[in-house]
């Protein structure tokens, strides 16, 4: 639990990894960890700073990335929990589903709130979920459900759920970039994700990638940046399913068919 108004320290956090996971190795038990961070008052220099760098905008309403980047943290502090049975240096994000509930103002102060949601067991790893709400004076506006995965074997194999199937979405390229090297540092700042694979090719290929990837939620600004979402006024959902990392210095395409209330979009190297 994090002081009011006060954001996790990334270093105390990290210092955390050097201590070896509880527990046997191959153990898929998650304590019911809960990470707590009231009084989060909006920086707009700090926000107005990341928009820039993801290429979005807003006006007087945060876009509903913004909880999703600044309070992960939270997640990382739970990540590394010395409680938590698998160190995160091998973790990787899969899904996330962000659901705002209402717009919140840019004024608004923030209490934010992560916890161990629920795990499942695959064939060749285990998914942990992880739960965030963000409340403005108890009314709650914002939630995610992250999922991350882990390589390995972790005991007999739960049924897949549907929601973890990702649809077949098509379309038209609604746009082409390259991806930029050199990002990992400035999102490692606004996220609290300083994994290496996210800033040193040859670290990365230490884990089977053949070079640094990208923070996904760099990714996921780039896309809704060049994507007609509306600032709604009402409830908004976005959904997405990360089948394989994006690289430093790749060209990608942006699939999209857009609809009138649902814009289904998938980014393709």
């Amino acid at each position: 639990q994090s002081s009011p108004g006060v954001r996790p320290s990334n270093a105390a956090y990290m210092l955390r990894t050097l201590a070896p996971p509880p527990g046997p190795k191959g153990t898929a038990d998650f304590p019911p960890i809960r990470a707590i961070w009231r009084g989060h008052r909006i920086d707009r220099r700090h926000l107005a700073d990341f928009l820039r760098f993801a290429g979005l905008r807003y006006d007087r309403e945060l876009p509903m990335l913004y909880p999703h980047v600044f309070g992960f943290p939270l997640q990382m502090v739970i990540l590394m929990h010395p409680a938590f049975p698998i160190r995160p240096w091998r973790v990787l994000q899969i899904r996330n589903d962000l659901l705002q509930h209402r717009p919140i103002p840019d004024d608004s102060v923030l209490d934010i709130d992560a916890s161990v949601a629920g795990r499942r067991i695959l064939a060749k790893g285990v998914e942990i979920d992880l739960h965030t709400t963000v409340r403005v004076r108890d009314e709650r506006m914002w939630e995610s459900l992250n999922t991350f995965y882990y390589r390995g074997r972790y005991g007999e194999a739960d049924p897949v759920p549907q929601t973890a199937r990702a649809p077949e979405v098509g379309g038209v390229v609604v746009d082409r970039w390259r991806t930029r090297s050199g990002t990992g540092w400035r999102m490692g700042g606004f996220t609290g994700d300083y994994n290496g694979i996210h800033y040193w090719s040859w670290y990365a290929r230490m884990f089977g990638f053949p070079r640094a990837l990208h923070h996904p939620q760099l990714i996921l600004g780039q896309c809704m940046a060049r994507l007609p979402i509306p600032c709604a006024r009402e409830a908004q959902r976005v959904e997405t399913w990360l089948k394989g990392p994006v690289f430093h210095d790749s060209d990608v395409n942006l699939f999209a068919q857009i609809g009138t209330e649902v814009t289904t979009f998938q980014l393709i190297p």
